[in-house]
């Protein structure tokens, strides 16, 4: 190993042991399932704010978006336009009053019991939501363990031993999120994704200005683009153009379509339910909109600029690590430099963890807090019920392992899969729930599974002839299938509450006095 690499894993390790120190600190707070996995509803406007964007902006910010607009210019940016809408219109009109909302309905802890309680569906809801938790999560943990393998297989080895450093990679990327999630819990999810949310930012700004500024100096945006078989930077840079190609609507549809997954995202929304008080996350709501706006700012430039300034030119399976190669490019000169470049570095990898630990939290808290103890056994103690959610992280971490042993896996196609099945499933059920006091138990149940169904059948049943053979519908009509699946569950959810029993005197009134409450 050179020089230059023992500086870069020495920046990495004291970054991690960090991380774990901060678990380790954490643990001592964590006294019951609230702490545990919702830390005391204490959570201040900043380390909400950062916290809910950091565990939302995996690996797919900084690797796997940068990399498909390397690939295909500013086509793509219709995914970071809906993804903007998404979080301004989630933090407006579903933060203050889900929080709000899971106090009054029995100080529900995790979003199935919030729809067990708001419905009163005696534990169904719980149970089904509880599952596709577990389902989903798996697909989106697998994507950020694929992100870490991925860097420390792009740093640290080449093309005879990249296997076996991506296998290393995952290895040391789940053992790490592991120890700390297990030792701290909700708190020290929210502290770590705190720190790793403002170096994600300072890394994603910093690293395009430098890059444009060294172009700018060696002939130019347009002709760095050529020497790179850009022929028309126009077309590159125009967000109606493909391959020099007008974009097809169903791309600009689909892009669009992923803002609509915020509403259904329990690792984003459990961070509402945390805010210490409603003038807090007025505060965050702000913090949030701006961190996401430069970051999406700096996803964009980061793929642009570096099909100018990477001077390898990179193929679909290795265009989402132009970051990594564009700090590698940058932060050569000195050993202060590579140290500084090892720190930017951990910048990606705290995009992974952030979200890799939420998603674990999120889903201990489901089997743990909904599964076991709301209907395996209710009577179940504190002590049993938390060990049951560290158990329930690692089984989910293993699950996970194996989905991303792969290294040819796609950081953006396990994101894409992982947050249609959510958005679908959940999103229309948590909006129907905060603005409709018609909506039962029977109506969000069905819109549930027919959420949850629809991106299954769309994205994994191959059921489609083409002249490859049989396709799935997803990719025989380039729709996301969030588009397709998030309307078909509220239409359902409409439908089956309008025909099936209204809800009664006590959900209603919980209804109405959340509307009217205010702290």
């Amino acid at each position: 190993m050179s020089i230059s690499n023992i500086i870069v894993l020495c920046a990495i390790a004291f970054y991690m042991v960090i991380m774990i120190l901060i678990g380790a600190v954490n643990s001592k707070n964590t006294k019951n399932n609230e702490d545990y996995f919702l830390g005391g509803r204490g959570l201040g406007a900043w380390t909400a704010a950062i916290s809910a964007e950091a565990s939302d902006m995996s690996g797919w910010l900084l690797m796997g978006l940068p990399g498909a607009f390397y690939l295909t210019g500013s086509g793509d940016i219709w995914i970071a336009i809906g993804l903007l809408i998404g979080t301004i219109l989630n933090w407006v009109f579903v933060s203050k009053k889900l929080r709000r909302y899971t106090i009054k309905a029995e100080n529900s802890l995790t979003i199935p019991s919030f729809f067990d309680n708001r419905f009163k569906s005696k534990g169904a809801l719980k149970i089904v939501s509880a599952i596709i938790i577990a389902i989903f999560f798996s697909v989106y943990t697998a994507s950020a363990f694929s992100s870490g393998a991925k860097l420390f297989a792009t740093l640290f080895g080449n093309d005879d031993n990249y296997s076996q450093v991506y296998l290393i990679g995952l290895i040391i990327a789940a053992v790490v999120i592991l120890v700390y999630t297990l030792l701290g819990g909700f708190k020290a999810v929210c502290t770590t994704d705190l720190i790793q949310g403002m170096l994600m930012l300072v890394a994603i700004l910093t690293v395009p200005i430098i890059a444009y500024a060294i172009i700018s100096g060696n002939g130019g945006f347009d002709a760095n683009l050529a020497k790179h078989g850009v022929t028309n930077a126009a077309s590159f840079v125009n967000p109606f153009t493909v391959n020099d190609q007008p974009i097809p609507f169903s791309n600009v549809i689909s892009g669009l379509a992923w803002g609509l997954g915020y509403f259904g995202m329990p690792h984003i929304l459990v961070r509402f339910m945390a805010v210490k008080s409603e003038k807090e996350i007025k505060k965050s709501g702000t913090i949030a909109i701006i961190w996401v706006s430069l970051a999406f700012v700096a996803s964009f430039f980061i793929g642009i600029l570096g099909r100018a300034f990477v001077t390898s030119n990179l193929t679909d399976a290795t265009s989402e690590t132009v970051l990594i190669r564009m700090i590698q490019q940058i932060f050569t000169d000195n050993f202060v430099l590579i140290f500084i470049g090892g720190i930017f570095l951990c910048g990606i990898l705290a995009a992974i963890m952030s979200t890799a630990d939420s998603q674990l939290l999120v889903t201990a808290s489901a089997i743990s807090e909904d599964m076991y103890k709301g209907a395996i056994k209710k009577d179940a103690s504190e002590k049993n019920a938390l060990m049951i959610g560290r158990v329930a992280v690692i089984v989910i971490a293993v699950i996970a392992f194996a989905i991303a042993i792969d290294p040819n896996s796609s950081i953006m196609g396990l994101v894409s899969d992982a947050w249609a099945g959510f958005g679908a499933a959940f999103g229309p059920v948590v909006l129907l729930a905060l603005f409709w006091k018609r909506s039962n138990a029977a109506g969000a149940m069905a819109g549930m599974i027919s959420g949850a169904l629809t991106v299954i059948v769309w994205d994994y049943i191959p059921m489609i002839s083409t002249a490859d053979g049989l396709s799935t519908i997803g990719n025989a009509t380039g729709l996301y299938s969030l588009a397709v699946g998030f309307p078909v569950a509220l239409v359902i959810m409409v439908i089956v509450s309008l025909i099936t029993k209204k809800p009664n005197d006590e959900i209603v009134k919980e209804f109405e006095s959340v509307q009217t409450y205010s702290e």
